[in-house]
């Protein structure tokens, strides 16, 4: 997987959380992702790409997921960015829609960066948002 230029610092804020790799836990994904942006002092505008970008991110890796697997997900706060990591198991011969893609165009649209990788049997996509200044 290519990683995001910015990686946290040792004093980062680091929130780790771990769902079922089911539609009907991404609600709590967004809602993590929305109070860790309003703790940045993102806009509201970008608080709501940013959860529409997670979401996006995520169904693309339940598409992949194994039957019972668990999503990942690795929020990094940094001074003026949040970093959204997602990892889950991927079925056999499973891929992401590539960067041609509606959806991925969706997930370049909302936020700074994204990246997506596949290795030892896990997919992974990250986000990087940085908050637009004043």
């Amino acid at each position: 997987m290519t990683r995001l230029t910015t990686q946290p610092a040792v004093d980062d804020d680091v929130v780790l959380l771990t769902v079922p790799a089911d539609g009907g836990y991404l609600s709590v994904l967004r809602t993590a992702t929305a109070g860790l942006a309003a703790r940045l002092h993102f806009a509201l505008d970008e608080i709501e790409d940013l959860r529409i970008a997670v979401d996006e991110a995520c169904a693309m890796l339940l598409a992949v997921s194994r039957n019972g697997a668990e999503l990942d997900c690795r929020f990094a706060v940094t001074e003026d960015a949040l970093t959204v990591e997602v990892s889950v198991p991927t079925s056999a011969g499973a891929q992401l829609p590539s960067e041609s893609s509606f959806a991925w165009k969706v997930l370049t649209a909302l936020t700074t960066s994204a990246s997506a990788g596949t290795a030892n049997g896990r997919a992974s996509i990250g986000l990087l948002t940085r908050r637009a200044t004043a």
